[in-house]
């Protein structure tokens, strides 16, 4: 088996920001010399998150949308009272959400749905430039 480790950079909007990542995914796999396996997506951070939907801007609303419902900005968190940096929501939401994906695929194409994206989420109160790790995993 053969384990390769590459990562992915860009910048990121305050609150929301919700990033299609899969062409960066596939450029990453078509770099590399495993054919057949998974790739692991990773965000080292703890107001990031990283999963798959159909990006489209009604989706990226509706999650918008549900993130502010269940998980409110304006609500008191303790973490608030410890760090003061009004970012209690964007852990809890991340946190709930996920900090990796796996994708499999086969002959260097992923197997994901036809309308199914690798998205990553920040959650944070701050634009921010992220690195994201990507391991490919296989033979």
């Amino acid at each position: 088996m053969t384990i390769e480790t590459e990562s992915i950079k860009f910048g990121t909007q305050e609150d929301m920001s919700v990033v299609d990542i899969t062409q960066d995914v596939i450029n990453v796999l078509s770099q590399s010399s495993v054919s057949n396996g998974i790739v692991t997506v990773f965000v080292p951070g703890s107001t990031g998150a990283l999963t798959t939907l159909e990006y489209e801007p009604g989706l990226v609303q509706d999650i918008t949308d549900w993130c502010e419902k269940n998980i409110p900005k304006d609500h008191r968190y303790h973490h608030e009272e410890r760090w003061h940096d009004g970012n209690g929501h964007s852990h809890v939401r991340a946190s709930l959400l996920g900090p990796s994906v796996t994708i499999p695929f086969n002959n260097k194409r992923f197997l994901l749905g036809t309308w199914q994206q690798i998205v990553f989420i920040d959650f944070d109160v701050r634009a921010r430039e992220r690195e994201l790790i990507v391991q490919v995993l296989g033979e």
